[in-house]
């Protein structure tokens, strides 16, 4: 079972381990999202190569394909990808949600058609929770509804209560399951999820009485929705004093690097999101001074690499021209090395940041980043 350990503090910065059966998991934690079990583009060689030791896999989409009862029969998610280290598996709720037009709520659960090929499913509380624990990851989420930004006050309210409901449900399905499991010790551990929208005092409610089912870990979910900044900080503000201090938090989705940055310096643990790779795919990447697009012309005969402050193996190889040569020939060379790029530069953000912490010089970790980080394109 999963069990966090907080280590160090610096102001509201944290630095602790998550301990799971697949190993020890420093935090602040980047989890890198392979969707149908694999980070695209990546082998895990990769992945180990940069001492990443948590993924994430979709729940919705390895249940529509290859489905659960051939990743149960082929020895659960571990076997099935290969990966030895930790998984965390979400339990598909922002991916039904994010499908408004094929969905159907009720107290019940959700009906939904599949995008695949537009199948009629059905998750329950209790069925989203069974599935993710046959799949036997590390961590499993409770099911949750994620609404998108804006929503009305009283369907934050509704949903809010729908997901409280639901995780109650959640946790009594995982405790049924566990008390029959013969392998108990190595059983999947439950987070539960936070939602409120950007109601500062619905997320406090929903914080206050998520926690008090006692979950071993919470997620703050429904931020990063496309809601401005100065609605999201307040809204995390709200939670986080609402979580208790010995338990992880992970905020869900968030993953730019400077949200990164703000969100550890008010509190949080865990982050995952899908954009840095998938922009890597397309041509975008990070550096410590900002984004960089690099199918623009203005790279064509640039000798540099993607960053000369880096020392992953593209840019220990590779020049700025090259790829811009190989992404405008719609190779897929490129894509590799880019998202090779982006997770070293992911996991260089992530060691800083906790050794900034460790060392009670967060503050002016956060400082000289931002100083040094710009949001628009780098050229």
């Amino acid at each position: 079972m999963v069990e966090f350990e907080l280590q160090n503090s610096d102001s509201n910065a944290r630095a602790g381990v998550l301990h799971t059966s697949h190993g020890n998991i420093p935090t602040p934690v980047f989890i890198p999202v392979g969707t149908q079990g694999t980070v695209k583009t990546l082998e895990l060689r990769d992945l180990e190569a940069d001492d990443y030791c948590l993924l994430l896999n979709n729940m919705y989409h390895l249940y529509l394909r290859p489905g659960v009862e051939t990743i149960e029969k082929l020895g659960g998610i571990h076997k099935f990808t290969g990966w030895k280290g930790a998984i965390l598996t979400d339990s598909g709720g922002f991916q039904i949600f994010s499908m408004t037009d094929l969905t159907k709520v009720t107290e019940d659960g959700v009906r939904f058609q599949s995008h695949l090929d537009g199948s009629y499913h059905f998750f329950s509380p209790e069925r989203a929770t069974e599935i993710q624990y046959r799949m036997r990851p590390d961590v499993m989420m409770a099911f949750d509804e994620c609404l998108e930004y804006p929503s009305p006050e009283a369907d934050i309210k509704r949903s809010v209560e729908l997901t409280l409901g639901w995780a109650h449900r959640c946790k009594d399905e995982w405790k049924r399951r566990l008390e029959a499991d013969s392998e108990a010790d190595s059983a999947p551990t439950l987070f539960g999820i936070i939602q409120g929208g950007v109601n500062e005092e619905l997320r406090r409610y929903s914080a206050a009485e998520t926690v008090k089912m006692n979950f071993p870990g919470y997620a703050i979910g429904g931020l990063s929705v496309g809601e401005p900044k100065s609605l999201m900080w307040p809204a995390l503000e709200a939670t986080i004093p609402e979580i208790p201090d010995d338990k992880p938090r992970y905020m869900m989705g968030v993953g730019t690097p400077a949200d990164i940055v703000e969100a550890v310096a008010r509190g949080v643990d865990m982050f995952d999101c899908v954009m840095p790779t998938r922009n890597a795919r397309k041509g975008t990447v990070f550096t410590w001074n900002g984004k960089l697009a690099l199918k623009a012309a203005y790279f064509a005969e640039d000798e540099r690499p993607i960053d000369e402050n880096c020392d992953c193996y593209t840019c220990r190889n590779y020049s700025r021209a090259l790829l811009r040569h190989l992404f405008s020939a719609d190779e897929i060379t490129p894509m590799r090395l880019a998202t090779i790029h982006t997770l070293h530069f992911y996991k260089q953000l992530i060691y800083r940041t906790r050794e900034a912490i460790k060392a009670g010089r967060f503050e002016t970790f956060r400082t000289e980043f931002h100083k040094n980080y710009k949001d628009e394109l780098m050229r």
